[in-house]
């Protein structure tokens, strides 16, 4: 599948949603966070590993949801700006408060992309 970029207008999608497969996931994630296709990689053979050790889907049920959100993130520029900028700001701040304040917007914008994609 050759997902490419299209042109965007204001905060809209940069590519369609992709299905929650993790074909369609890993081929979303190279076209909107190639940086992130060796994290991904990581994970799918971890969430597989865990399966086969437990003998349960549940590790990769967990690894589908959490990339299928992460991806919804970046198909929208402005939220994925906002995620970082906040993920940045906690890591550098120097009171916990702030780090806090920053964390809770992160989180933010994950569960409102999460919330996205189970939506659809």
């Amino acid at each position: 599948m050759g997902l490419q970029p299209t042109e965007s207008v204001g905060d809209g999608p940069l590519i369609p949603r992709p299905e929650r497969t993790p074909g369609a996931l890993r081929a979303a994630c190279a076209v909107v966070a190639p940086q992130l296709l060796a994290a991904y990689d990581q994970a799918k053979d971890q969430a597989l590993a865990e399966a086969v050790e437990y003998g349960s889907l549940k590790p990769v049920h967990a690894y589908l949801e959490h990339w299928a959100a992460l991806i919804e993130i970046e198909r929208h520029p402005e939220a994925a700006r906002a995620y970082h900028r906040a993920g940045y700001l906690a890591h550098v701040a120097t009171a916990p408060d702030e780090a806090r304040e920053h964390l809770a917007t992160a989180g933010g914008v994950y569960r409102d992309a999460a919330k996205a994609v189970h939506a659809k």
